[in-house]
């Protein structure tokens, strides 16, 4: 019989216009909106953005977040022998990524340097990571709000010291052995929600013994967590009422005798997205823990760290928006269609253009935040700023993200909505900052009450803008319609919403005058200020006049990372 020949001849699998892997290249060198910010803010940290910017663009890490989210954690009960153990295995990937980040400070560097704009420089370390893997940014955030919970609290010094480290380490031993910590947070619970006045935990005084040669005062609580992020973490800041008080504690897993807490994880949740890190239901029962401040006065110290993680979720959002574009333009670089590279069409550089707008408004108001952060001790200014400026960025990135990844995701077609594509999981992964440390509403409402309890952050915020009135007649309209806002929002709940875009929008647009090219002002302007009729539809990619062509390809141009 003759032999089937010339293979060649009778393919029908040859490999064409595929785009190419979005690897090869710097996140951070490449980014033109933070490498010019870190100039500005922390040139010091440049060279630690830039390693940590390799990493985002390296086949081989990018690889590892596939496996951390195909390969996902496992609840173990019990060990072989039947003894209760409540861990967690999970896949070596995880264990690469999360020495990665602490390797390269993500967690911690605020609170590593004496230099000037520490958390400016951890913010664009976070906005980084949240490029690399976004369920190890949970963790990364957790830990740097708790490390200034832990130097407020004397007795937990200890904890402020390790949650320092750079080296990652997964195990159960005990914090003075450990090189570093991770760091969990365990407030809700199902009949409360966001609301942790009805928190049911109860906590009953014990004793107070020295701890690691400070002064502790530890409890016995009893009760069930609805949400623990990262349950295998080394402790936990939680909630439980004393006497009808709710206060504040730190539970750590590993008691200081070596053995384990009477910490029970009940199940860990199936999530839609944020597949690779763990959350769960905890049980309390006799489960010991050292109280952090006052009886009572649990609220007020937790919302002490709010600060901090509120930044980070803005900022993470704008990181992973970045990460969404990156791979949108990408894309449409790599791969042609009907003549010319899919982002040469003229109706995807409309549409590439208005994403990149909306990505750089984003992280320089992020960044604003995180400047904030830098002087909230010495700057009054500053403080008030902050105080309606961080929950204004946390719900309006975190509320955009999902309208950028879901455009992204347009883009790539049919090839972005398979899991071997990174864009899928960023797709996932969108709308959960939007939930996490207070939703929507509740940053919105948390604007309102900073606003009437002290009318000097009104003043704040508009004295921040001031110096840009009469630059743009455009901006001096956004400006003007954001203070009718905030004196109906102020009258009425009911404008609370409404009020907080219309400030989020300010705030972008007077750091966009400050920082950005003319032609990225211009459109932010032309498309996002109030009362520009037939300027910007509903969807991104409706840029009309008088947006040209040309400068929308410029943008694309500016915003494209080099591979």
């Amino acid at each position: 019989m003759a032999q089937a020949g010339g293979g060649e001849r009778y393919s029908t699998h040859h490999v064409l216009n595929q785009a190419k892997p979005a690897a090869g290249f710097n996140a951070f060198a490449g980014d033109a909106v933070l490498s010019a910010a870190i100039a500005r803010e922390a040139p010091w940290a440049a060279e630690r953005c830039a390693a940590l910017g390799s990493v985002a663009g390296d086949e081989a890490v990018q690889e590892l977040a596939r496996l951390a989210n195909r390969h996902l954690p496992e609840l173990k009960t019990h060990d072989r022998f039947g003894n209760r153990i409540d861990w967690v295995e999970f896949h070596p990937s995880w264990h690469a990524l999360m020495t990665l980040a602490w390797k390269h400070e993500v967690p911690n560097l605020a609170w590593r340097t004496n230099q000037r704009g520490g958390h400016f420089a951890r913010a664009a370390l976070s906005y980084l990571w949240n490029q690399v893997e976004h369920g190890t940014a949970c963790p990364t955030g957790m830990a740097y709000a708790a490390c200034a919970g832990f130097m407020a609290a004397p007795a937990l010094g200890i904890w402020a010291e390790k949650v320092r480290g750079t080296e990652y380490e997964f195990s159960r031993r005990e914090v003075a052995e450990k090189p570093s910590v991770v760091v969990g947070y365990a407030m809700t619970e199902k009949q409360g929600g966001s609301d942790l006045r009805e928190t049911q935990t109860t906590a009953r005084f014990v004793e107070t013994s020295d701890y690691h040669g400070k002064t502790a005062h530890w409890y016995e609580l009893s009760g069930h967590k609805w949400f623990c992020s990262v349950p295998q973490s080394d402790g936990f800041f939680t909630l439980a009422k004393v006497n009808g008080g709710v206060t504040c504690f730190f539970l750590p897993r590993t008691l200081p005798d070596g053995s384990f807490n009477r910490f029970f994880v009940q199940r860990l949740k199936d999530k839609a997205g944020n597949k690779s890190n763990a959350s769960s239901e905890v049980e309390y029962a006799g489960t010991l823990a050292i109280r952090v401040g006052e009886e009572g006065h649990g609220i007020r110290e937790i919302l002490s760290h709010a600060h901090l993680t509120r930044l980070d979720f803005a900022i993470g959002s704008a990181g992973l928006m970045r990460q969404a574009l990156t791979l949108a333009m990408n894309h449409t670089m790599s791969r042609k269609a009907f003549g010319t590279s899919i982002a040469d069409r003229p109706m995807m550089t409309n549409v590439l253009a208005d994403m990149a707008v909306e990505v750089e408004a984003a992280t320089l108001m992020a960044l604003r935040v995180a400047k904030s952060t830098d002087q909230l001790a010495e700057v009054e200014h500053e403080k008030l700023l902050a105080r309606i400026a961080t929950p204004a960025a946390k719900f309006f990135n975190c509320s955009r993200a999902p309208s950028i990844a879901n455009e992204a995701l347009q883009c790539h077609g049919g090839n972005g909505f398979i899991e071997e594509n990174p864009m899928a999981r960023v797709f996932r992964e969108a709308p959960l900052n939007s939930i996490w440390e207070g939703t929507a509403n509740m940053m919105c409402m948390d604007v309102r009450r900073a606003m009437m309890k002290d009318a000097r952050t009104i003043e704040a915020l508009f004295d921040e803008v001031r110096p840009l009135k009469g630059q743009d007649a455009r901006f001096d309209a956004m400006v003007a319609h954001a203070e009718g806002l905030v004196r109906a929002a102020v009258a009425d709940e009911f404008f609370a919403r409404p009020m907080t875009e219309a400030v989020s929008r300010v705030l972008q647009g007077s750091e966009l005058l400050r920082h950005s090219p003319q032609a990225v002002v211009d459109v932010f302007l032309a498309t996002r200020a109030p009362g520009v009729p037939g300027a910007w539809g509903t969807h991104y990619g409706t840029l009309a006049a008088p947006v040209s062509p040309s400068g929308a390809k410029a943008i694309v141009e500016r915003a494209a990372v080099a591979g």
